[in-house]
């Protein structure tokens, strides 16, 4: 088990280079990886298993205790994200799937990266798994209805077909994974350090299947493709930023809502493109797994040697929920 959690952390520490290698040699070598493309939806489950395995009570504290911050930070992301994603794709003027894949990579609820990348950004660790633990059970609801609003006119969107794909993807799994860690708790904590090893095979799968499977898509419009989401993933973390500082929170709730913003659930991305708007429309989310974990690190990096002073206690956490929640990236 130690072995495995040495392993565990390595991936972690490096996935973002890890995708990078893995996208690389699926795009030289792609019949190896193509046989993957039918398990996307069970791998993006195997993850959302893992993040009910991880829930905690305190996960939902926030929103009783301090829901400023959270319900703007939720509000923002599903605003932001899916209108600069609409604005982009007409600015670059992308083909139909593309920009319906883009406006989708924009309706999706946040990623679990952005938790890790907040603790080392010393931002607001706890708002921040409250954020993309609220946005990921609002997201059968609000993504379709995201989807439908801001792409329909490029592609046709069956909303209530992926409902039912996100209850089947993301609902039901997460609930699993609860009911899991209730019924058997010590099986759980003794596993527990082994999960991010298995949700980060799993998107790194998820990826070299969509790379393998768009070869000749990533060769001819890859550059454009990666712009968009360069320039959406930017906006995501610009104005998540600055819309929290002109409401007035703190700079650790900033960092935390700019991470939150930005950086989207690539792999859920990936599996609704798939299986609702075609391997084409899967593209712009398989490059944000890629860059959102080159950009998250890059900002937390840079936010890490800015430390932040002792602020307004009605605009953090308290400082057990903080130690709390470092132990758990520890």
């Amino acid at each position: 088990m130690k072995l495995l959690e040495s392993i565990s952390n390595f991936a972690g520490k490096y996935f973002a280079f890890l995708v990078i290698i893995v996208a690389v040699v699926a795009f030289l070598i792609p019949e190896t990886f193509l046989p993957f493309g039918k398990y996307i939806t069970i791998l993006l489950g195997i993850v959302m298993f893992g993040m009910g395995l991880t829930l905690k009570a305190v996960d939902f504290k926030l929103i009783a205790t301090h829901p400023k911050p959270v319900i703007f930070g939720v509000v923002a992301q599903f605003l932001i994200m899916p209108i600069t994603a609409f604005g982009i794709a007409y600015l670059l003027n992308l083909p139909s799937e593309l920009a319906a894949g883009l406006v989708l990579l924009g309706s999706v609820p946040g990623g679990t990266a952005s938790n890790v990348m907040v603790y080392l950004a010393k931002g607001n660790v706890p708002l921040s798994i409250t954020m993309t633990s609220f946005s990921t059970l609002l997201a059968p609801l609000l993504t379709p209805a995201l989807l439908l609003l801001f792409a329909g006119q490029w592609m046709p969107v069956n909303a209530v077909d992926m409902f039912r794909s996100i209850i089947q993807v993301i609902i039901v799994p997460i609930i699993l994974g609860l009911l899991v860690k209730k019924l058997f708790p010590t099986v759980v904590e003794k596993s527990i350090n082994v999960v991010p090893l298995i949700s980060v095979l799993a998107i790194i799968t998820i990826v070299s299947a969509v790379v393998a499977g768009n070869v000749d898509n990533i060769a001819s419009a890859g550059l454009l493709v990666f712009l968009g989401v360069f320039l959406h993933n930017g906006a995501g973390l610009l104005l998540g930023y600055y819309a929290a500082k002109i409401m007035g929170l703190s700079e650790l709730d900033r960092r935390a809502i700019s991470i939150e913003v930005g950086m989207q659930n690539s792999g859920l991305g990936v599996a609704l493109a798939t299986a609702h708007l075609g391997p084409l429309a899967a593209l712009p989310s398989a490059l944000g797994a890629v860059w959102h974990n080159i950009s998250g690190p890059i900002l937390a990096t840079y936010w890490s040697k800015r430390p932040v002073k002792e602020e307004a206690k009605e605009n953090t956490v308290n400082s057990s929920d903080s130690t709390t929640t470092k132990a758990q990236f520890e």
